[in-house]
């Protein structure tokens, strides 16, 4: 979308395609003058043969369409994954890419949220985590874990 101060505004862009069209002024003159490149004056006059004024106004920027809609029975199979085997959204892009399914793991991840199972605890009626406190290690004797720390140490001069 144009400002009111751009220098080709709608209203500009008609008075440069008539200084090339009904004054016979050259293309590299008017694009000198409007102070633009030669190219943009063709691409003006060439939209103004073919479409007239309304040619000349802004063209909305948003695709005509959106290609890369996921199938809705992916979308159910990546559900039933979740669902059924409780697998993170990694785990689920790994065994789609294996079953030959072209799926990237973020769209995987943004169809977990849409859907509303993100979180582990969104997969349980009580809202509980499934997921397992780590463990305790504990040794069963004397002797039996050793913990070492280990630095490299340089060249010492002597």
């Amino acid at each position: 979308m144009t400002h009111a101060n751009a220098p080709l505004t709608p209203t500009g862009r008609l008075r440069m395609v008539h200084r090339h069209l009904h004054d016979g002024i050259p293309q590299a003159h008017v694009a000198a003058e409007f102070r633009v490149s030669r190219p943009t004056v063709a691409t003006w006059v060439a939209r103004y043969r073919a479409q007239g004024e309304a040619g000349l106004q802004d063209l909305p920027s948003r695709p005509h369409r959106s290609p890369a809609q996921l199938d809705p029975v992916l979308v159910a199979r990546i559900h039933a994954l979740r669902r059924e085997r409780k697998w993170s959204a990694r785990r689920i892009h790994h065994h789609l890419v294996s079953e030959g399914h072209r799926v990237c793991l973020r769209t995987v991840r943004r169809w977990l949220h849409r859907l509303g199972i993100s979180r582990l605890r969104d997969l349980t009626p009580a809202g509980e985590d499934l997921r397992q406190r780590p463990q305790k290690i504990t040794a069963r004797g004397p002797g039996h874990m050793v913990h070492l720390d280990v630095k490299k140490i340089g060249k010492i001069p002597d």
